[in-house]
């Protein structure tokens, strides 16, 4: 469908749809969605189900707004805000998105802002033109989500130029052609690392992930001819934001990408957390990046964020739906609808099946579903890993030990979803009394990741929600946990004599701060060193789990051999990947089950061995690609 044929079967929706009373003064395309703009905009809400009968005619999502011409300026709105809201509501924060006509308020008694029956949010609309909605203040202040919302407001004129060609782009018509549909490994098959896959059809061309390898300097098959140019992509979508699936986005952005990134609002934030610290470590070790920082805050302006379950056209025959994958704060599978009908499939991205400390299990029930991309991280047939219960016993047990000789430990953990799991685990633990109450140390981005994860609790299980925001227990405010924010901070810890505990980034210990701790503690036997994440052939990490008795690091840009003689352990059962069982459980209670299943994002023995498991245990079609090998689906 052209878009001139799409705006004028918009025009003949609205005048069946809707009385004369409401005028619409304006249709935009903004990205996948048609909007609507309005003087009327109460009648139009509160008037009967006219948004839904305008979407189901058109078959795509539509959004309406007020007119910007009825919107008052923000300092006046704020004033009237202010003063309408009872004091007792405790406002915290006032965020105007010029972009949807709304005003965002924090406050901490959301209840008090909200009016009985909305009666005080429906004054402001009235007096303000502005929609407010209100949010919980979230308990620990995030930096990354306000500078995130500041840099959106400073491009909100050229974002709504961008969204607008986005839009006219899915808007173009299809070819005639017999649909077809493939997808082309271009990295994370047969190993782990720089995942990155194409699908392609007669029509579209979407990119799922684009990450870096954590054990080298490979990156996904940028060169593939199916590829490039760049600027032919039709979308990038993102599952989640550890730097193995989204590490190498900005490059995109630096070589020609001028399209759209599909994730969730956590996992945007989370993606700009992340590779500015990239950049950061990159230049402290005086290596040269892929890309700076502006490309880092072109990827902001460029994300469309996405909520669970929310279906939005994302190119002329391909709808998205984002779900729950239970890994880690905002990771999705991807669902794609292709054409009218014709084909479904889904990539798993790297999924837990299992309620954790932090999270649902992940989604298992699609409308439709022929193909399943699926991780294989812990796919070999020895693959299985204790429960969580039996992983905090563990955990406990370890440190008590560690502690009780007068050692320090160091944890090394991805700055998001184990670090989070870690506290509560340690919170629950000193304060039940199995590990003794002592201080525990957050350094790198662990303080501002958990910030985040405050700041969108819908994404939380429910348990974790409550506890935190009705019964007003929030773990991760313990008085145990300190945040080491500065370099003078970190050498006082070095030197410390009593025991203590540190959670530090990188997880791999492929750089970071867990560098220092472990170059000034490895030598004496009484500390100690837990893993509780995958460590990824070629990292550091896999090296210390195989065993070597000394390791070369660098010192202040000099080399230095540094003795490893503290205790080395792992604990599995805090990952955020599902084991062997929890694998096959999955694919069994699959609804429905998928005709095909592609394993990606396991080393070679595990995919394969998994594909075999699967193919025999459930009589479908596997297979396990090789990197550059596509797989015609339809």
């Amino acid at each position: 469908m052209s878009f001139d044929s799409l705006l004028e079967q918009t025009r003949q929706a609205l005048h069946d749809v809707l009385p004369e009373t409401i005028e619409i003064t304006d249709i935009e395309l903004e990205g996948p969605h048609i909007v609507l703009y309005t003087k009327q905009l109460d009648s139009f809400l509160s008037g009967g189900d006219y948004l839904r009968q305008i979407a189901q005619r058109l078959r795509r999502r539509v959004l309406v707004r007020s007119d910007p011409a009825s919107l008052i300026d923000p300092k006046e709105a704020e004033k009237s805000i202010r003063e309408t809201i009872p004091a007792e509501a405790e406002i915290s924060g006032l965020f105007f998105e010029p972009e949807t006509g709304e005003v965002a308020i924090e406050a901490a008694n959301p209840g008090a802002a909200i009016g009985r029956q909305g009666a005080t949010l429906n004054e402001l609309k009235r007096k303000i033109g502005w929609v407010p909605t209100v949010v919980r203040t979230p308990p620990i202040p995030s930096k990354t989500v306000e500078e995130v919302r500041i840099h959106l407001r400073n491009v909100f004129e050229d974002r709504r130029s961008f969204l607008k060609k986005v839009g006219i782009r899915i808007a173009r018509d299809r070819l005639p052609d017999k649909i077809w549909a493939r997808n082309t490994a271009l990295g994370g098959y047969r190993e782990v690392g720089r995942s990155s896959h194409l699908l392609s059809t007669q029509n579209s061309k979407v990119l799922i992930d684009c990450g870096i390898d954590p054990g080298s300097d490979r990156t996904p098959f940028f060169n593939a001819p199916e590829l490039l140019p760049l600027d032919s992509l039709d979308a990038v979508v993102i599952t989640h934001a550890h730097l193995d699936h989204c590490g190498l986005v900005p490059t995109l952005l630096k070589y020609g990408y001028k399209g759209p990134i599909y994730a969730t609002a956590p996992s945007r934030d989370l993606m700009a957390l992340m590779l500015l610290d990239a950049i950061k470590v990159t230049s402290q070790e005086a290596r040269k990046g892929l890309y700076d920082s502006s490309h880092v805050r072109d990827l902001i302006a460029r994300t469309i964020p996405l909520r669970w379950g929310e279906t939005t056209d994302i190119a002329p025959d391909l709808r998205l739906t984002l779900h729950n994958a239970g890994h880690i704060l905002g990771s999705s599978i991807c669902h794609f609808h292709i054409g009218d009908g014709d084909y479904n499939l889904a990539y798993s991205g790297d999924i837990k099946f299992e309620r954790s400390w932090l999270f649902n299990p992940a989604t298992n029930r699609f409308p439709r579903l022929e193909t399943l991309i699926l991780e294989s991280t812990y796919g070999g047939f020895r693959d299985l890993q204790p429960s969580r219960q039996q992983a905090t016993a563990e955990f406990s047990q370890l440190v008590a030990k560690v502690l009780a000789r007068g050692g320090k430990l160091v944890v090394p953990v991805f700055a998001v979803g184990r670090s989070q799991e870690v506290m509560l685990v340690l919170e629950q633990e000193m304060r039940e009394g199995r590990i003794p109450k002592m201080p525990v140390y957050l350094d790198g981005m662990i303080f501002e990741a958990t910030a985040i994860h405050t700041a969108y609790p819908e994404y939380l299980n429910s348990q974790l929600r409550t506890q935190i925001f009705q019964q007003g227990d929030n773990p991760f405010l313990s008085d145990i946990f300190h945040r080491v924010d500065s370099s003078q901070m970190r050498y006082g810890l070095l030197d410390e004599k009593d025991p203590c505990i540190v959670l530090a980034t990188s997880g791999m210990m492929s750089g970071g701060p867990v560098m220092e701790y472990f170059r000034a503690w490895a030598p004496e036997e009484k500390n100690g060193l837990l893993f509780v994440g995958y460590q990824a052939e070629g990292t550091f990490g896999r090296r210390l789990q195989r065993g070597i008795g000394e390791a070369t690091l660098m010192d202040g840009g000099r080399q230095v051999n540094v003795p490893v003689r503290l205790e080395i352990a792992t604990i599995e059962g805090f990952s955020g990947h599902s084991d062997r069982v929890q694998l096959m459980n999955y694919v069994a209670t699959l609804d429905p089950r998928p005709r095909q299943i592609i394993l990606n994002h396991g080393e070679e023995s595990k995919s394969i061995d998994l594909s075999t498991s699967l193919h025999k245990r459930f009589n479908l079609e596997t297979r396990a690609p090789y990197n550059l090998e596509a797989v015609r689906m339809l």
